[in-house]
């Protein structure tokens, strides 16, 4: 029998995602930028929720999404439930969804998270720029400025929000030539 899938979800997205958060998860040496500067303050309770992908760098495992977004819940032992869900290369095109979990390791380190997905791979959640407000936007990347995500609790954002956010993102040394601005359907 041909097995291609594995707990329901495609056998190539567990594949390209393994991948990726293996890619994640490699520390930097040598002669790497420096590590983020993290926000100094993250109430999980508040992060809960949906959250757009506004942009992102495009890789392989999520090349083909638009309409993505991240929705976070309080599980009973009090990590956080991760879902991750798209629609395949139009707003009309098939649904897909992974789930995760994922904590902070480290309290004394708030803006520093760990994802785990397939309850295989482990990647760094890095918040390092947030509405401490209200909590209406949010940047998740990693240290090796391989990934980034501009993140919003609208699907889409003002062009001064964008900017902002923009000017952030290269202070903390990301290029963003490679950035994607991801489609996102209209509430």
């Amino acid at each position: 029998m041909k097995m291609n899938t594995l707990l329901g979800i495609p056998a190539i997205l567990v594949v390209l995602v393994g991948a990726m958060f293996s890619t994640v998860s490699c520390t930097t040496t040598g002669f790497e930028q420096d590590p983020l500067d993290l926000v100094s303050t993250l109430d999980t309770e508040r992060y809960l929720g949906r959250w757009y992908e506004v942009a992102r760098y495009q890789h392989s495992f999520e090349k083909s999404l638009v309409g993505a977004t991240a929705e976070y819940s309080l599980r009973d032992d009090g990590k956080i439930q991760v879902l991750n869900s798209g629609f395949r290369n139009t707003l009309d095109g098939k649904y897909i969804s992974v789930k995760a979990v994922a904590w902070r390791p480290d309290d004394s380190i708030p803006g520093a998270l760990k994802v785990k997905f397939f309850n295989l791979f482990t990647s760094d959640y890095l918040v390092f720029g947030l509405d401490e407000v209200d909590y209406q936007w949010a940047l998740v990347g990693n240290n090796s400025r391989d990934f980034i995500w501009f993140l919003s609790r609208t699907p889409e954002v003002s062009p001064e929000l964008l900017d902002h956010m923009r000017d952030i993102a290269m202070k903390q040394g990301y290029d963003l030539s490679k950035l994607y601005l991801v489609p996102q359907k209209s509430r």
